[in-house]
C-alpha cells in the first residue's frame, strides 16, 4: 500500500520503535520526508533500523516507564534534528494474564509502560513544542480496540488503553489553543511480536475465525491515518479516537 503524504520539515519522536508498529511508523514517516528519532529500550535493534532508514533517522535508548529517560530522549532528538513537532507514543506491553493469576508486579508494569509512559511522553512532547513555539504540533497515542471491548485475559492491558484514550482527549482540550493536536488510534488485532504465539494456538485461530473478515489486520492498514494525523492537513482534528480494526468489533 502506497500512501503519499508530505512530511518534509517535520521532526518526529516515536517510542516503541524497535519492532512491530513502531518500526513501521518510523519507516513510513521517514519515507514521507520526516526526520525520525527512534526510541526504545533495545538500542541495538534501533540502530539497525536507523541504518536502514538513513540520514533522516537516529536511534535513542529510552524506557518510557522512567521520566528521566523520556526527557533524555527528547534532548537527544533535539540534538540530532532540532525541535520535535510530532510525537507517536507507541511503546507498550501486552499485560496478558487472567485476573485470578496475573501478579501485582505485572499489572504495575503494564500500567506504568502503557498508560503512565504514554502520558509522560505526550506531556514532554507538548512542553517542548510550546517552549520552541511550535504551532502545528501533532501527538498520536496508540490505544487499542480493547479500550472499549470486553477482553478476558487482557484486563490490565485494556484498562491501560482505555486510559490512553481518555488522557488524550483531556490533553487535547488543555493544549488546543497552543496548536497541538492530540489524537489516538485504536488498532484491531494485528500479528506482532507481542501476540504472535497466541494466534498460532487453537484458541487464537478460533478468535480469528470469529472476526467478520476471518483475518487479522495488516499493519499497513494504519499507514494512511497515521500519516494524515502527523500532517498539516490534520489541523482541525484533535481529541479524536480512530478505530482501525478491519471490522473486528462489528
Amino acid at each position: 500500500m502506497s500512501v503519499s503524504v508530505d512530511l518534509s520539515g517535520r521532526t518526529a519522536l516515536i517510542t516503541g520503535a524497535s519492532s512491530g508498529l513502531g518500526s513501521r511508523f518510523g519507516r513510513i514517516l521517514a519515507d514521507s520526508g520526516a526526520r525520525v528519532a527512534l526510541g526504545a529500550r533495545r538500542k541495538d535493534r534501533l540502530e539497525s533500523l536507523a541504518q536502514d532508514i538513513g540520514d533522516h533517522a537516529t536511534a535513542i535508548a529510552m524506557d518510557v516507564a522512567r521520566e528521566a529517560d523520556i526527557i533524555a530522549g527528547f534532548d537527544a532528538a533535539e540534538a540530532a534534528f532540532g525541535p520535535v513537532d510530532t510525537v507517536i507514543a507507541n511503546a507498550g506491553v501486552d499485560g496478558a494474564g487472567m485476573m485470578n493469576t496475573i501478579t501485582e508486579e505485572e499489572i504495575e508494569q503494564t500500567l506504568s509502560i502503557n498508560l503512565k509512559g504514554a502520558i509522560l511522553t505526550a506531556r514532554e512532547g507538548a512542553k517542548r513544542m510550546m517552549a520552541h513555539g511550535v504551532t502545528k504540533g501533532r501527538i498520536i497515542m496508540v490505544a487499542s480496540i480493547t479500550a472499549f471491548e470486553p477482553s478476558p485475559g487482557l484486563v490490565a492491558y485494556s484498562a491501560s488503553k482505555a486510559g490512553v484514550v481518555q488522557a488524550a482527549r483531556s490533553m487535547a482540550r488543555e493544549w488546543a489553543r497552543a496548536g497541538i493536536c492530540v489524537n489516538t488510534v485504536s488498532p484491531g488485532y494485528i500479528r506482532t511480536a507481542i501476540n504472535d504465539e497466541w494466534f498460532d494456538t487453537d484458541l487464537g485461530k478460533k478468535q480469528i475465525a470469529r472476526f467478520p473478515k476471518k483475518r487479522l489486520m495488516g499493519e499497513e492498514g494504519l499507514d494512511a491515518p497515521v500519516l494524515f494525523l502527523c500532517s498539516d492537513a490534520a489541523e482541525f482534528v484533535t481529541g479524536t479516537d480512530f478505530v482501525l480494526d478491519d471490522g473486528q468489533t462489528l
